[in-house]
């Protein structure tokens, strides 16, 4: 529907060389020929189909060899049997036997075709898909799968090695019916396209004439109006004062419409069309009249998911936003507040007769929750909330209609427990408030706090020195953690392992080790083996020398002699 949007050459570029397109056309026209020459279409008939390739009688002393891939669908089935006539085109020879193409004997009849009907008087244009090139330019096929030559120097592409794979317009320039080539000019079309268009610009520009189009397509955004073979856009803020519409309540594909040229924008040449200017503008009767602040009345003329579209009155819509409904952040859905013509006292906060935009408050007029909050809230109260949000990294609970966030680390003293995992949306919890920020109203959340941790539990039967035993839970680069009681777990960190190679453990087995360190508060443990062995060593020594009553001296004494 819009113009064409490909990066093209300037007026100059596409001008300084309209006088040698004849003498290009021509040299190219004779490499297209040079690489065409020869390929004539045969009837051959099919003699045998292996895996890969088909074996064709083509009248020579060997057969033509086919590619497989040429005689079958889009699913794979083979179109064709043994003994099946089939035309093709001899493309060269190895080892003495031809190769030959279906598909390209198949667009030579179609060329031949499209020469036989053509007329040098009809200015003709086609319209097809870029699917090759060639040194002097580029392959063109259309939807019948007739081939066209597009030279380099008519390609009017800044990228022309981008240029395979695009669909493209083009004027034919030269149709060569002996060797059976039609050279066409994409620099030709848009500059034709591009003078008559601009001519027809120009004058609705200049003159503000109002025009009558035709609708050709409607989208949430707008509607595509063709005026004179210019396809122009009404956005649908351009469709009536009253703001933002949908087109397609108001409009239907085909239908006649009165509009005016706004404005074109040379780069994207876009052409943007108005409805709205064709009447008179209601804007200038209140500009004096309303200022922000004011409270007016208005009546709910359209309810959208992002806002609701509100009647003032005098064929002006204002808008109000989702976000302005009510402080609840949380709203789904503006249906769950307002209802269709319902008549709301609203504060106006946007007033712009110049961009025609006019935005209100309904929660500026209503008490604001988190000042009601935390005059019955404080840090350390316990309270009950519901949750409202599931996340990835915690729980949105709504108290006395404020959210609290309650992180999935503030959960519970196991650290591999997840909101998600525990809760459900509409689930009451009893949590404790441990932070109100107050500037950027926020407020911080815990069930943890609630619940006994685990590790004082464990502290109160067990202290620094005492030899435990656990069961490895998981290898780190820096040490391995040991479950030592149900969400008690403790760090042996690598310096701490002593005799014991960490490559050598793994997950599960058991192992011994001393506390070394005990916070409670912070919820560790921290373990050590190396520790474990220099107290066992030591008992050892200290069993020998209760035994044989002598110290270390005499044992090192005794080995010397």
């Amino acid at each position: 529907m819009a113009e064409v949007n490909d990066k093209v050459l300037s007026n100059q570029e596409v001008n300084e060389s309209e006088e040698h397109v004849e003498d290009f056309a021509t040299m190219l026209e004779e490499s297209f020929k040079k690489e065409t020459s020869g390929e004539n279409v045969v009837d051959g008939v099919i003699v045998e189909i292996n895996d890969n390739i088909v074996l064709v009688d083509v009248g020579k002393k060997s057969e033509g060899v086919l590619n497989i891939s040429e005689i079958t669908d889009k699913e794979g089935n083979i179109k064709y049997k043994v003994g099946d006539n089939i035309k093709v085109v001899i493309t060269g020879y190895r080892n003495e036997r031809p190769s030959v193409s279906h598909k390209k004997a198949l667009r030579k009849e179609k060329v031949k075709e499209f020469i036989k009907n053509y007329s040098e008087d009809s200015d003709e244009n086609i319209e097809g898909r870029v699917v090759g090139k060639n040194r002097g330019g580029f392959i063109i096929e259309n939807e019948d799968g007739c081939e066209f030559f597009l030279p380099r120097s008519q390609a009017a592409y800044r990228d022309v090695n981008a240029l395979v794979g695009k669909n493209i317009k083009a004027k034919v320039l030269k149709v060569d019916k002996e060797n059976e080539s039609i050279i066409i000019s994409r620099k030709k079309f848009l500059d034709d396209d591009r003078k008559k268009k601009k001519e027809l610009i120009d004058k609705l520009l200049e003159s503000g004439e109002v025009v009558e189009g035709t609708i050709k397509k409607i989208t949430t955004y707008g509607m595509f109006v063709d005026i004179g073979g210019v396809d122009g856009l009404v956005h649908y803020s351009e469709i009536s004062y009253k703001g933002p519409v949908n087109p397609a309540s108001l409009y239907e594909e085909g239908e006649k419409v009165a509009v005016k040229a706004i404005k074109y924008d040379k780069e994207k040449r876009h052409l943007s069309l108005s409805v709205k200017a064709v009447q008179s503008d209601p804007w200038e009767d209140i500009k004096d009249q309303l200022g922000v602040g004011d409270v007016i009345k208005v009546t709910v003329s359209n309810i959208e998911p992002y806002g609701v579209f509100v009647d003032i009155g005098n064929d002006i819509e204002g808008f109000l936003h989702i976000s302005e409904i009510s402080w609840d952040k949380n709203i789904k859905n503006p249906k769950e507040y307002v209802s269709l013509d319902e008549e709301l006292d609203v504060e106006v906060i946007e007033i712009d007769p110049e961009s025609r935009r006019l935005r209100v408050s309904l929660k500026n007029l209503k008490p604001k929750p988190f000042e009601e909050f935390i005059q019955k809230h404080k840090t350390g109260d316990v309270v009950k909330g519901v949750i409202t949000t599931l996340t990835n990294f915690g729980a949105f609970i709504k108290i006395d209609g404020v959210e609290g966030l309650l992180h999935n680390e503030d959960t519970s003293w196991n650290r591999s427990d997840k909101c998600k995992e525990l809760y459900e949306v509409g689930q009451e919890l009893e949590v404790k408030i441990t932070r109100i920020d107050v500037e950027n109203e926020k407020i911080s959340l815990s069930v943890k706090e609630l619940l006994e941790n685990p590790v004082q539990v464990y502290a109160k039967t067990h202290k620094v020195g005492d030899i435990v035993e656990g069961t490895i839970r998981d290898i780190k680069d820096f040490g391995v953690f040991v479950k030592l009681d149900e969400n008690v777990d403790a760090l042996i960190r690598k310096e701490d392992l002593g005799d014991k190679k960490i490559e050598d453990l793994k997950a599960g087995d058991p192992i011994e080790s001393v506390i070394d360190y005990i916070d409670g508060s912070r919820n560790r443990i921290r373990l050590s083996a190396r520790k474990l062995s220099r107290m066992k060593e030591k008992a050892m020594l200290n069993e020998i020398n209760k035994e044989d009553k002598m110290t270390l001296g005499d044992i090192i004494k005794d080995q010397l002699k």
